[in-house]
C-alpha cells in the first residue's frame, strides 16, 4: 500500500494491484476509511467518514487530482 501524499490527519495511497478498477486513491484516518474514484472525482466506499468530511477530502483530491493519477 504505496503513500501516495500524507495531509494532515489523512493518507492516501493505492493498492499496487487492483487491474479490474478505474483509477482511484484510498485515504484513512484513524479507524476511518473511504475510496474516490479520480477521473471523475466521486465517493466510491465510505466507512465511517461523516459527510463534511467527504466533502473536504474530495477538495483536497481534487487539488492533488493529478500527482494521484500520476501515481
Amino acid at each position: 500500500m504505496p503513500t501516495v501524499r500524507t495531509i494532515g490527519p489523512y493518507r492516501f495511497y493505492f493498492y499496487s494491484h487492483e487491474p479490474n478498477e478505474p483509477p482511484h486513491i484510498h485515504v484513512d484516518r484513524d479507524e476511518f476509511s473511504a475510496k474516490f474514484w479520480l477521473e471523475k472525482i466521486s465517493l466510491a466506499k465510505n466507512l465511517g467518514f461523516r459527510q463534511k468530511e467527504i466533502n473536504t477530502l474530495q477538495e483536497l483530491i481534487a487539488k492533488h487530482q493529478k500527482q494521484f493519477l500520476d501515481k
